[in-house]
């Protein structure tokens, strides 16, 4: 029997009636392991080939794809909906699908699929008419579309459930993970996992190898808003911040499809490492703060310029925590040069895009060689950083290795937990590039399900021949 409630299980443990066809009963110690007599009992409450552990975009597309291809999959996520920093997060920016020369496609897949199936309901608009820039999404709408593709799979799904700790078998391998949820403690066991939790918390309470960079990219809050004049905020914020604690740090924003909101991200979270739990209650509190600082300034600088509040996010936007030490980290340069992998699983045209943390404001780094530094209010400062040349690179790639740690046989990572140094990363990190790890992990974990293989011996070919068959764009 894969699933039974709770309820069901205190009541038949009260009757004393458990037996044959109730839930399985396993003990369970600190360490996740099966344990001697006397510990505490926890049912198990589903049996899956995956399990995915998160349920942002990446985690639903490697749920889905595993699916698709026959698997028993079931997706745990904390939050009530699908979607990530995308839906929960409320940033509504899907990247260009093109080469920097918008001449060739070069993202496909599920990406390509949930931006039209929001076409269908008008809830997504173009940057261009060609379709060939970014896509500004209602991410409301997109929950809905998530769940229907949740439920159109067969995927099992786990909404507003904590993973705990992962569950060992006598042998230490993974056999399961403990959740928690409304009907209390459970473990869903399964065969292989797909850690899509953004901040590689499987692989860190597993104990494999990670590792956080010296400077990583802060976090920041969103927020819906109506009556939105972004350049007058701009022109506020230059004189104005100081007055009102506003750190220094980037603003841009987009309107919500089919409404009258405008989505700002204009806030700055600095010197917090969000997967630790201090720091994302710091964090947390101190973006509403600034969101709050916005409308004060505004209702004392501002002239006709009334703004109401509409929505807040139920978490932060993270850009980046711990990284998982996989098989192979993306460098720097490969990013910036473009440098081509024999198992390349994602294609990639975002600019290498720096938040820093000793200083205000983004820098833009640009596959043609050139940079930009830009902060609100202030003329950005344009240059180089290589020189010229005849030919540039038009998209760079993100290999399989690069989601497989290191100490694991059947766990992979899916998301921004991924191998990567920090340039590369910058570019790497956004939702388009994420989506295709996603449903990388989903079909490699598939596929050392149907071989009977750790996840480190599937072959990459047959990965990036899964994929392509899926309608993934494989180069």
């Amino acid at each position: 029997m894969k699933t039974a409630s709770r309820r069901r299980f205190i009541n038949n443990l009260v009757n004393g009636t458990i037996g044959i066809g109730s839930l399985s009963i396993l003990s369970f110690s600190s360490k996740g392991n099966k344990s001697s007599k006397g510990k505490k009992q926890i049912p198990v409450i589903g049996e899956f080939d995956i399990c995915i552990l998160g349920g942002s975009c990446t985690g639903v597309f490697a749920a889905v794809r595993a699916a698709r291809l026959g698997a028993s999959v079931a997706i745990v996520e904390k939050q009530n909906a699908f979607g990530g920093v995308a839906t929960n997060g409320l940033v509504n920016i899907w990247h260009s699908l093109y080469n920097t020369e918008k001449n060739k496609q070069i993202i496909a897949g599920l990406t390509y699929e949930v931006i039209e199936r929001l076409a269908q309901r008008d809830a997504v608009s173009y940057g261009q008419e060609d379709k060939r820039s970014h896509f500004t999404l209602n991410t409301q709408e997109l929950k809905i579309d998530l769940d229907e593709l949740i439920i159109e799979s067969g995927i099992t799904p786990y909404l507003h459930t904590l993973f705990s700790e992962p569950y060992n078998d006598s042998n230490g391998k993974l056999e399961g993970v403990i959740i928690d949820n409304k009907s209390g403690r459970g473990i869903i066991k399964a065969k292989y996992f797909v850690d899509a939790t953004g901040d590689g918390d499987l692989c860190e309470r597993m104990g494999m190898k990670t590792y956080i960079h010296d400077y990583i990219q802060p976090p920041s809050t969103t927020a819906y808003f109506e009556g939105w004049d972004s350049g007058q905020f701009n022109s506020l914020l230059k004189e104005h911040g100081k007055e009102f604690n506003i750190p220094e740090g980037f603003v841009w924003g987009a309107q919500l499809p089919g409404t009258n909101s405008y989505m700002l991200s204009g806030t700055r979270v600095y010197n917090v490492n969000c997967a630790f739990a201090d720091d994302l209650t710091k964090a947390e509190i101190e973006g509403r703060r600034q969101i709050r600082a916005f409308l004060d300034m505004i209702r004392k600088y501002g002239k006709n310029f009334e703004v109401g509040l509409t929505g807040l996010p139920s978490y932060i936007g993270i850009r980046e925590t711990r990284h998982v030490k996989c098989l192979y980290q993306v460098s720097d340069k490969e990013a910036m040069y473009g440098e081509r992998f024999e198992d390349a699983i994602a294609n990639g045209s975002y600019v290498l895009d720096l938040h820093h943390q000793d200083k205000p404001g983004i820098t833009f780094r640009y596959l043609d060689g050139t940079e930009r530094y830009s902060r609100p209010g202030y003329q950005a400062v344009v240059g180089r950083w290589r020189e010229e040349t005849e030919t540039n690179p038009t998209f760079y790639q993100v290999p399989l290795r690069s989601l497989i740690p290191e100490q694991s046989n059947n766990v992979i990572t899916a998301g921004r937990m991924l191998d990567a140094s920090p340039v590369s990363f910058s570019g790497i990190r956004v939702m388009v590039n994420m989506n295709q790890l996603g449903e990388a992990a989903g079909v490699t974990a598939y596929l050392a399900l149907n071989q009977n293989k750790k996840i480190k011996d599937v072959n990459f070919k047959d990965v990036r021949k899964e994929l392509e068959k899926g309608g993934s764009i494989i180069i």
